[in-house]
């Protein structure tokens, strides 16, 4: 199971659809259950926040890659063509969102690394204010890293 908060899956749904015709490539942090309202198990991740596309492009062309970016916990994808499922040219997370027009919840679609389609709940309660909690790369690739397969 992937949990998204409603704010954050409006706001990428949102920016797809501004976006289109152009694809949306988003890479997406969570959040701990535990650090905010809701009755979701101590420990499961919740996607709650995003890293705008395009930023720190100047520090990408001096030094040849992203370093602008923090780890991410998952990845959100347009897909303006209307293909809900991954392809070979996506960038692949643990947890990939995809998105096609008419880019409403209806519309979006969660995947593991192996492309298998996974069960979305879309989680009503806003995070925390401050600090992203997603933990670091240790806890996030550790033997509890299939933490979105619940």
């Amino acid at each position: 199971m992937v949990y998204i908060t409603r704010g954050l899956l409006t706001a990428l749904l949102e920016l797809a659809a501004d976006r289109d015709p152009e694809s949306v490539n988003v890479s997406l942090a969570a959040t701990p259950a535990e650090a905010f309202e809701t009755d979701l198990p101590s420990g499961t991740p919740v996607l709650t926040d995003m890293y705008l596309p395009g930023t720190g492009g100047s520090v990408t062309a001096v030094f040849g890659m992203d370093l602008s970016t923090p780890d991410a916990d998952g990845r959100f994808l347009s897909h303006p063509e209307g293909h809900l499922e991954l392809t070979t040219t996506d960038d692949l997370h643990r947890v990939v969102l995809v998105a096609v027009p008419p880019y409403d919840e209806d519309s979006v679609a969660a995947f593991n690394r192996a492309g298998e389609k996974q069960p979305l709940d879309i989680v009503d309660a806003e995070p925390p204010e401050g600090q992203l909690e997603g933990g670091n790369e240790a806890d996030r690739d550790g033997p509890d890293a299939e933490d979105y397969s619940r």
